[in-house]
């Protein structure tokens, strides 16, 4: 008996690809395909409710306090019930809010509108990355990257074929069709999810913030590295265009350069940290965004600068789904608390610090912004070591 047991107590890994993790994969891909749906919309809605711009920019500020609030429910309601049956029900009430955003005509209705979108975006997201994590521990395997690498992918195909799609079909049949589309994919994911119940114990937990630093922490690793994506994002081309005189076709590819390495390094972040650990995979991304976003900030032409922000995307692309993964494995704590907390915490670094940048920015310029980027990273460098609990292997679920 003795001679049999280690085979008994030690399960070997799953197949690189299950059920299960198809179907997470496409819940990541569906809330990527809808924010990036929602993109192209914007000119109308501004026009159609008679916006100005800072109007519009208080709209999107709804978006991003609609997402900081419903968070920490999500997490709370994955404690008492399980991520699977979160995911399936906040990707259910998700599906019409862009319909409804295409419908609305005034601004306290699209307020409302804009805010349960925000909200439900982000609720989803905690549960769907909390699935994940679960996933991650039946099959001993790696997978939060790519789940990362197929939400990129549905914002990239929302984005790209929202204008397209619009100027077809009209903003209420774009709407139309980009839900009933999210909808197939629910419908496809929704019987192959991990099956998640919650532990007694768990159920029974007090609702409450967690009084232990480590989760706030980690959560401050996914701040610090969420910021420079989202400086890449709102403010690359504008460094290009102004400061390094690049035309207007090259200074989107500001962006591009970046997105496209961030997305291609996810799809193969897994097999790394497999292979590495999230510890020594964190630090070695860490150190490559630090190089590609000095490279950046010191650029004396386009081209430099293209080169630095896709050798920042390479470092980027692991280190928010890393510190994800940790945040579901922490020892002594409901998933989705933790995971709240984080994502909370990450995705505040991508609505809030960009208003702030542009301030600093008026005052010292984007060179300066991307030059002292790398000083956050430094703080994660320092933090590295907490990414262990990402590679935390826990007994059969």
């Amino acid at each position: 008996m003795d001679m049999i047991e280690p085979s008994l107590t030690t399960p070997s890994r799953a197949p690189i690809v299950t059920r299960e993790r198809a179907a997470v994969a496409l819940m990541f891909l569906m809330n990527g395909f809808l924010i990036g749906a929602w993109a192209p919309k914007i000119p109308e809605f501004a026009a159609r409710l008679s916006l100005s711009e800072s109007a519009l920019g208080l709209m999107i500020l709804v978006f991003g306090v609609g997402s900081i609030v419903m968070m920490p429910i999500g997490g709370i309601q994955i404690a008492r019930f399980g991520s699977t049956w979160v995911t399936r029900i906040t990707a259910l009430l998700v599906l019409p809010t862009l319909l409804l955003l295409s419908l609305v005509g005034s601004v306290w209705t699209g307020a409302i509108a804009i805010f349960l979108f925000g909200g439900l975006i982000g609720a989803m997201d905690v549960a769907m990355n909390a699935n994940a994590v679960v996933t991650e521990k039946q099959m001993r395997r790696s997978i939060m990257s790519s789940c990362h690498a197929f939400w990129s992918l549905g914002g990239l195909l929302g984005s790209a074929s929202g204008g397209v799609l619009i100027a077809w079909l009209g903003v209420v049949g774009h709407g139309l069709l980009v839900s009933g589309l999210a909808a197939v994919m629910v419908i496809i994911a929704w019987p192959m999810l991990v099956a998640d119940k919650p532990h007694p114990e768990e159920a029974k937990q007090k609702v409450r913030l967690p009084m232990t630093p480590l989760p706030w922490l980690i959560g401050l690793v996914a701040l610090f590295s969420m910021i420079p994506e989202g400086a890449v994002l709102d403010w690359g081309a504008l460094y290009f265009r102004n400061e390094l005189g690049a035309s207007v076709e090259l200074s989107g590819l500001a962006f591009g350069a970046f997105s496209l390495t961030m997305a291609t390094m996810r799809f193969a972040g897994d097999l790394v940290r497999d292979r590495f650990g999230a510890v020594n995979t964190l630090r070695f991304c860490t150190v490559m965004s630090i190089i590609g976003l000095a490279t950046a900030g010191m650029a004396n032409g386009p081209v430099m600068a293209m080169i630095g922000f896709a050798i920042a995307g390479i470092g980027i692309s692991n280190m928010v789904p890393i510190a994800f993964s940790a945040a579901g494995n922490l020892p002594g704590m409901a998933q989705g608390i933790g995971l709240s907390v984080v994502t909370t915490m990450g995705y505040s670094g991508i609505l809030v610090a960009p208003s702030a940048i542009g301030f600093i920015a008026e005052h010292t310029g984007l060179a300066a912004i991307f030059l002292g980027l790398p000083v956050l990273h430094l703080v994660v460098l320092l933090l590295s070591g907490l990414a262990r609990h990402a590679d935390r292997a826990p007994g059969p679920q």
